[in-house]
């Protein structure tokens, strides 16, 4: 039991981190699908 809450607890740390990368490295939804032609927001 103590191996699968450690797992979780990573999978946590890791998914939370690997969103942060990507999001300032440029590699979000909103930056790969926009183009001069696409308005996203105001």
């Amino acid at each position: 039991m103590k191996a699968m809450l450690t797992a979780f607890a990573a999978l946590i740390v890791l998914t939370i981190g690997a969103s942060q990368v990507l999001n300032r490295a440029g590699f979000s939804s909103a930056e790969q699908g926009s183009s001069s032609s696409v308005r996203l927001g105001d």
